[in-house]
């Protein structure tokens, strides 16, 4: 049973929030070796939700490729997107 407890809590530390800058980092540079993203990997890059990703895709807002039923969303095609969007109002 404490084996399992151990196990637990080393899960929980590396899911949950970061401990230290180092590990921060480390999952900042995660995304930049990626050229093409799945959608829940364009969906944690963008800190969105798959389902708010699909929408925006849906209503024009966000180009992707289909292949084999799947979206695929290139990482410069969001970086500039984030980059070229402003805020209007409040």
């Amino acid at each position: 049973m404490n084996e399992n407890l151990k196990i637990f809590h080393q899960y929980k530390k590396t899911t949950t929030c970061y401990s230290s800058q180092a590990e921060a980092n480390a999952s900042a540079t995660l995304f930049e070796n990626y050229y093409w993203m799945t959608t829940s990997e364009a969906a944690n890059y963008l800190r969105k939700s798959s389902n708010a990703l699909r929408t925006a895709v849906c209503r024009g807002h966000i180009t992707a490729r289909k292949f084999k039923r799947r979206l695929y969303f290139k990482r410069s095609e969001l970086d500039k997107l984030i980059e070229t969007s402003t805020t209007v109002g409040g």
